[in-house]
This record gives structure tokens, sequence and C-alpha cells, in this order.
């Protein structure tokens, strides 16, 4: 039996990459303890199986010594006082489709005359934060007042992603890698990143977390559009970064979901606060974390209340993040965006793009899925 010979250092980091324990692939791969020890190597079938395992690239495993991966976009993470390192693969593997949808979308947009889009990278870090979070609620016909009229923070968001869209931005929500449910996102990893563009600005949104904790995601990436900035951020709005950019963005982020001169005009501070608080958040259809950061804005909560008040409802919230569930057709459609899914069904029924490209852009490989899709969004033969 032929075997590949491969470095146990690459074994070793294709696995810790990937987030995975010896134990984990044991099972799968019975001599890897051998194969990182250099005792053995893998057949090149096997050596194939742990790279889509270990979802690496498998031309990796060849290489000299492990590659240093860097995000392709700017990346504003941050723990505490640190800058995350090593990005997963399901981050990666997430940009890299999204980065191909836009590619797609790019030369869509041009083929079929449509104009650059003049809010793109309109705004600078110098303008008035309320000025530019005004501006762009009326850009994106943004009412808060039909907002507060909705019964869910789930019709609210999707309502948000819906004004975004007919706007020209493409808007992905998903939390999985692709169509892969095996791969499922980490929000404390990151919460969302945008790809700028003139003609296909595009906001991914980590499905994995809360629906509201979603809506301030979608609002600090809006802010990285108006000001034509791409990058990829974990901030929650507790946060006051010290990058200028995402300062700037959090900033404008709080300001489209809760501007301080309508807080000031609700905020009862007589009530009782954990009952004012739920309150506030059914009203703005924002996060209970929003309305604290909001509501220490207007000094209704020193620093040390805040950061106290925010932590427990964290933990509350973090268990109530909810199932994906609901018509997969729709789910499917929301992970690709309303604008790129209708794009690309249009395209290829008119025979300007491949079949195989539009499923492999759209996550499946079954003509059948294709079809429910295009009859779900009433675009079928």
């Amino acid at each position: 039996m032929n075997r590949v010979e491969v470095k146990p250092e690459l074994l070793r980091w294709a696995r810790e990459r990937a987030g995975l324990s010896i134990d984990a692939l044991v099972k799968r791969f019975p001599k890897i303890n051998d194969w990182e020890r250099g005792g053995v190597h893998p057949t090149l079938k096997q050596l194939e199986h742990f790279a889509r395992a270990t979802f690496t690239p498998i031309g990796f495993l060849f290489l000299h010594e492990p590659p240093v991966e860097k995000i392709p976009i700017p990346d504003f993470r941050k723990v505490g006082d640190s800058s995350l390192e090593h990005p997963s693969p399901d981050l990666l593997d997430t940009i890299y489709l999204c980065q191909q949808r836009q590619d797609w979308y790019r030369d869509f947009a041009l083929s079929t005359g449509e104009e650059p889009l003049e809010f793109v990278g309109s705004a600078h870090l110098g303008d008035d934060i309320v000025t530019t979070a005004a501006r762009i609620r009326h850009d994106l016909e943004f009412d808060i007042e039909e907002r507060h009229r909705m019964s869910t923070w789930t019709d609210a968001l999707r309502r948000f992603i819906r004004q975004a869209d007919e706007l020209g931005i493409l808007v992905m929500v998903s939390g999985v890698v692709g169509s892969n449910n095996q791969r499922k996102l980490d929000p404390e990893e990151f919460r969302g990143f945008a790809l700028v563009d003139p003609m296909a600005p595009l906001i991914f949104i980590n499905g994995a977390d809360t629906k509201a904790a979603q809506m301030f995601t979608l609002a600090h990436e809006l802010a990285h559009i108006w000001l034509g900035e791409s990058g990829v951020s974990n901030m929650q709005a507790r946060a006051i970064p010290d990058q200028e950019i995402e300062h700037w963005c959090n900033r404008i982020a709080a300001e489209i979901l809760v501007p301080l001169d309508l807080l000031r005009t609700e905020y009862d501070e007589s009530a009782d606060h954990h009952d004012e608080w739920n309150r506030l958040a059914k009203h703005f259809k924002v996060s209970t974390l929003v309305i604290l950061r909001r509501i220490h804005d207007i000094g209704g909560l020193t620093r040390e209340a805040l950061w106290l008040a925010y932590e427990k409802e964290l933990k509350r919230l973090s268990s109530q993040v909810a199932g994906s569930g609901g018509n997969f057709y729709l789910t499917l459609g929301a992970r690709a965006s309303q604008r790129f899914t209708r794009a690309i069904i249009a395209s290829t029924l008119e025979g300007q793009t491949p079949f195989t490209e539009s499923f492999r852009l759209l996550g499946f490989k079954k003509m059948e899925t294709f079809n429910k899709l295009a009859n779900n969004l009433r675009m079928g033969f």
C-alpha cells in the first residue's frame, strides 16, 4: 500500500487549526497518533479524508511548514486588550465564500447596467454621529415607530434586512458555513463582517447569535459600508473599542437603533430597572444590552453599574439563541441574501450562469433543490 510522506507537524497543525482533539478523530483515523509522531504515514486516500475532516486544503499538507493564515480583510476583533489570532477554518471559509458571491454579483450588476451605489463610502470618521445615523436611517427608510409596532425581534430583524436589501446591499445571515449544518459558526469568534464594494456591498451576520444581537451587528456593519471600510468584528454594544473605526461604527449603530433624543423622552428612571430595560428593548426592538449601553450614554447608569448589569443580561440572553427552523428554502435564501439568490437564479434560468456555478455559490448539489428554491421565490419555469 502506497503511503504519502507528510510532515507530522502539518498534520498536527491541521487538527489544531480545526479545533479538534486526537480523541475526536481517532475513531475515523485509528493511526492518527502514529501519524503525528511520524512513525507511520497515511495513504493518499486517508490523507484526503483527513483533509476533509479538518477542513484543510489538501495542498497545505504538502508544504514544508505550517502556513500562517491571515484573514483577507481588516480584522477588528478583540478579546480584552488582545487581537485574536489564528482564525478558524469556519471563519476563513465563510469569508472566502462571501467574496466569491460578491465577485459574481459585481459582474452581474455591471452586465445589467446598474450604477455604483452613492452611499458606499459616503461617510467619514469626523462626521457627526447623530447626523450620520439619521442619514443612514433615512436612506434605509428605517422607521422606529414602525419597528415599535412589530410583535417580535424576528419580524423587526427581517424588516431591517429587507430594507438594506432593497437599497442594494447583499445581507447574508447564517449560523453555519455555507449550507453545512455540521459546521456551526461561533459568535464569540466573530459576529459579522462587511465587504465594501460600490457595486456589491456585502454584510454577513452570524446567525448563531441571538436575534436581538443580530440587530446591532447589522447596524454596526451598515456603518462600515457607509464609511467604506471592510472588516470583521466581534463587537458588542457594551464595548468602547480603542480602534477608531470600530468606535465610530459602534456609536453609529447605537444611534441608528436607539436615538438618544428618543430614549431621553421614553426612559422612566423611576420605574423598576429590569422592567424598564425590557420595556425599552421591546419598544425599540433591540437587545436589552443595547438599551443598557444607551441608558449609560444619557447618564442613567455609571460605568460600573453598566458592566455589572451587562454581564447578568449577557448570561441570560446567551441561553436564548433560537434554532434555525422554518422553511428550508426561505432559510437558504437568507443565507445567501435574497438579492443575490434572485439574481443568480434569474441569470441561471436565462442561460448566463452555468447550473454548476449556481449550485456551488448557493450551496447545494441537486436540480430539485434549485427548482424548489426558484418556486419559493416565485421565479420557477
